[in-house]
């Protein structure tokens, strides 16, 4: 077994480990087919051969000719490290700055079997969202940190470390890009190419700046997100005996089943992946299980019936259960779902992020390898017969939306019924849970804000959980809006029964959403904590990159956008900038995420609180930008929460002061002028 010290001395190469090759114990990204000529075969080899001296290269280049034949990329499977990778407790790390051991404990979190979906192929969730292309990538990050004082920047292009440069203490230790592809080449044609050639990498989120909790961030963003439907679509604060029907138990998505519990529904998860349903269920996310659609179709109307809180695993196809939802619906009249989504990964969906109702799981599989083109039309008719099902039950008063995964973005480039007629081009038929629920609540300024414990004690986790839930009360004790008051009782409910419902996999992490009071009053009550020694060890913070600033996404974050900037991405880049220079201890910025490479730009950040003043201030500088950027921008789109947010927040601090929109009050106007010329 690989120490950590041995781990941070560089890549291992005298000897060289031995070639194990995969290991079945563990889920496999699907194969890529990136359709290489000859000419970008010997370029890929060529380009993996550079990590190493060249007396290595007859003995390397043969295997990992291989890998790029079989799998469709150069993982370096060789160099897997033979260590339980997971989120060590910080000071176990050989580092010469607090701030590179909090970057490793993360890195490792990000890469641990419990918490990543598919961990050779370094694949964090989502099925492409990589932290690193290949092994030798993370053997020299990991010396780099070992090696960084807080004179030093490391630098990350697209999963490669270019290396150590001069830097300053004020200055982000590490800056991350993915991704940053000329934009008329940011093609899914050519992403393929480019990443089996080892130049670039698609890094979703979290997973590529290294931030993931693992499944607890979405469940929170799921339990509120299906709190709000159910206030929006059907009127009701309580969900026991509605059902709620969606599909994707992999990654992110295997959240669904927790947050349909905690909310007190009836939620059914269909999944096609067995091993990610007996996943779920071992980890007690999933109640049941069942591959039996008559079962299935059994347990929602006993359980709707009863008012039961059940998180049920459908081991099928989604396509098949919603049909036979509309057939019981055509047979007795009965709607059986209330609320409906979707949250495969169809950012991604002819790369194993979709799969066709036509095939078994493992005849999709071979076919995605064998005939691409085949694969695509069945993946384009099953989407037809899926949103098919969808219209007809929405037609009967089922309330659907789009998880902001390109469910319906794909659907519609596959000749779905999805468009809304009279829409603008970032509108659907249903509408992107952004537009109706999360979209204003980050125009109030609240988004996903994420701490992660470094001791690795569950006692820290607790303090730190208490210490949130007495801040957030204590801003309540202060007077606040309405509007705002309901999101934090919101996340008070959470934070108290986050504890109950053992959401840690991985590092010991916690999310909550909150504005930027609560983001920076939080933060500065932790440091204090950890200078106190309340707190063990520094505590690391960050968010989502889906949250109130860090991401242009016209079908997903921004599609509230309504002044046709939905597709410009400066406030992502602004962002990344912005927090790089207002204290960020690691900044990223990556193209794709959620929705799909050449979809969207987006930039996360992480901040090591070691319990010091300076710490203090870099929170309180950098959580105000990162927080009033997005909202002034959304302020100058049109939204009047934003509006009144920015106002609110000019009053409270008079260094900001944020340009602010004056109202078209008669629209009419408008056509008037234009008959004029």
């Amino acid at each position: 077994m690989t120490s950590l010290q041995e781990l941070c001395s560089g890549l291992p190469l005298k000897p060289l480990p031995p070639n194990k090759g995969l290991n079945n114990g563990v889920p496999h990204a699907p194969k890529r087919t990136p359709q290489l000529s000859i000419q970008d075969e010997r370029l890929a080899l060529e380009n993996s051969l550079r990590y190493f001296p060249s007396e290595l290269h007859e003995i390397l280049a043969p295997e990992f000719a291989e890998e790029l034949r079989l799998y469709g990329h150069i993982y370096m499977y060789r160099f897997y490290p033979n260590i339980q990778m997971k989120a060590y407790p910080i000071n176990e790390y050989p580092c010469k700055t607090k701030q590179a051991a909090a970057i490793m404990h993360m890195i490792m979190n990000n890469l641990d079997p419990a918490v990543a979906q598919f961990p050779q192929e370094l694949v964090t969730y989502g099925g492409n969202g990589q932290v690193f292309s290949n092994w030798a990538q993370f053997w020299l990050v990991l010396h780099y940190l070992s090696e960084m004082t807080e004179e030093q920047t490391l630098v990350m292009n697209s999963g490669h470390p270019l290396g150590l440069f001069p830097s300053h203490p004020g200055a982000p230790r590490l800056v991350i890009t993915n991704g940053m592809v000329i934009p008329n080449y940011s093609s899914r044609k050519d992403y393929e190419k480019m990443f089996a050639l080892g130049v670039t990498m698609y890094g979703q989120m979290t997973a590529g700046s290294y931030c993931y909790i693992g499944p607890q961030g979405i469940v929170h963003g799921t339990v509120l997100t299906v709190l709000n439907a159910g206030r929006r679509y059907l009127g009701a604060e309580d969900l026991s005996g509605k059902v709620f029907v969606t599909s994707g138990l992999g990654g992110m998505s295997g959240a669904q089943a927790k947050a349909a519990a905690i909310v007190g529904c009836v939620g059914v998860i269909a999944e096609v992946d067995k091993n990610a349903l007996i996943k779920r269920h071992k980890q007690g996310w999933l109640m049941e299980v069942t591959s039996s659609l008559d079962d299935c179709i059994q347990r929602i109307r006993k359980a709707k019936k009863n008012k039961e809180t059940l998180s049920l695993g459908y081991n099928g196809n989604i396509v098949d259960l919603w049909e036979r939802v509309v057939e019981e619906y055509e047979k007795t009249g009965e709607l059986l779902v209330d609320l409906g989504s979707d949250q495969t990964s169809c950012h991604n969906p002819f790369s194993g992020g979709y799969y066709p109702v036509q095939l078994t799981f493992d005849e999709a599989n071979q076919l995605l390898c064998t005939d691409p083109h085949a694969f695509r039309q069945l993946v384009h008719e099953s989407l037809r017969r899926q949103v098919a099902a969808i219209n007809t039950l929405s037609d009967k008063g089922m309330f659907f939306w789009d998880y902001g995964n390109a469910f319906l973005l794909e659907a519609q480039r596959a000749g779905a019924d999805v468009q809304k007629h009279g829409g603008s081009d970032t509108e659907f038929r249903y509408p992107s849970y952004v537009q109706h629920i999360m979209g204003d609540i980050f125009s109030l300024g609240f988004g996903p804000f994420r701490w992660v414990c470094t001791s690795a004690d569950p006692s820290d986790l607790a303090t730190t959980d208490q210490i949130a839930s007495d801040v957030l009360e204590g801003i309540i004790a202060q007077g606040v809006p309405d509007s705002v008051r309901k999101q934090y009782d919101d996340n008070i409910r959470w934070i108290r029964e986050a504890g109950k419902h053992d959401m840690v996999v991985g590092s010991q992490a916690r999310i909550l959403y909150s504005d930027q009071n609560g983001r920076v009053s939080i933060a500065v009550a932790i440091n204090k904590a950890v200078g106190t020694g309340q707190v063990k060890a520094p505590v690391v913070i960050s968010r989502d990159h889906h949250d109130v600033s860090g991401t242009d996404s016209p079908y997903r974050e921004t599609s509230n956008i309504y002044d046709g900037s939905a597709f410009c991405a400066d406030m992502a880049v602004q962002n990344f900038v912005g927090d790089s220079f207002r204290g960020a201890t690691w900044v990223a910025l990556h193209n794709g995420g959620g929705v799909g490479w050449g979809e969207v730009i987006n930039g996360g950040f992480g901040l090591v609180l070691d319990g010091s003043p300076e710490a203090e201030e870099r929170a309180r500088t950098m959580l105000s930008w990162d927080v009033s950027n997005g909202v002034a921008r959304r302020c100058w789109s049109g939204n009047r929460n934003a509006y009144d947010t920015i106002v609110r927040t000019m009053e409270e601090n008079h260094n900001l002061r944020v340009t602010l929109p004056h109202e078209v009050k008669d629209k009419s106007l408008l056509a008037l002028a234009l008959s004029l010329n």
